[in-house]
């Protein structure tokens, strides 16, 4: 029977969910070219090579910190669709969106705009994880949709798809304003607008 003395790892000193999250906050406001390996650092509260131990690369931590985001988002995003109209679920997607862009406990707009929509070529994998979180709500947005036209529930003649594919260009145009200041009232009107557009025939 072996009496060796079990070796027990050393624990990490510091909460990686909170760390990412700090992480994120710096991508968001200053992209990922833009976001130096000091500012994170400082912002994340530990050093370099504890970062490079734990996360890898900058690249590394920017995937893990946006799969963090893209988790309460595609959350948001699906709990807005879970009504039961197509009007309603498309309200409620762009509603929340609107508030989202403009809350005041993160930056402004949205880390899947604002993280990197252009890169140097050298990191173009940071465009491409954006455009698939991007692609992945879409896709959500399209499949409520789909459900909806099955149901009868869209004009006769909708393309699903395209109208998902409206309904995200709205969404991502309101980070940018959302980014530029524009404010929480005039998002929301902005969607009162482009809800009659979208589907006339609806209150």
């Amino acid at each position: 029977m072996s009496t060796e003395t079990p070796t027990i790892g050393r624990p990490r000193a510091f909460d990686e969910e909170a760390v990412l999250d700090r992480a994120a906050e710096v991508f968001w406001r200053h992209g990922y070219e833009g976001a130096s390996m000091t500012t994170l650092t400082s912002a994340m509260g530990i050093n370099r090579p504890s970062l490079y131990a734990t996360f890898g690369s900058k690249e590394q931590l920017f995937e893990r910190a946006f799969a963090r985001y893209r988790e309460t988002q595609l959350a948001q995003v699906r709990a807005a669709l879970d009504q039961p109209t197509a009007y309603a679920a498309i309200e409620a997607f762009l509603r929340s969106s609107a508030d989202g862009l403009t809350a005041d406990d993160h930056p402004l707009g949205c880390l899947s705009i604002q993280g990197g929509l252009a890169c140097s070529p050298e990191n173009a994998r940071i465009s491409e994880v954006l455009a698939a979180g991007r692609a992945a709500n879409e896709a959500a947005v399209a499949e409520r949709l789909s459900r909806a036209a099955a149901e009868g529930d869209l004009p006769p003649g909708v393309d699903h798809r395209a109208l998902a594919r409206f309904v995200m260009a709205l969404s991502e145009g309101f980070a940018v304003h959302a980014a530029s200041g524009t404010s929480r009232e005039d998002l929301q009107a902005s969607v009162t607008v482009a809800l009659r557009a979208l589907l006339p025939s609806q209150p």
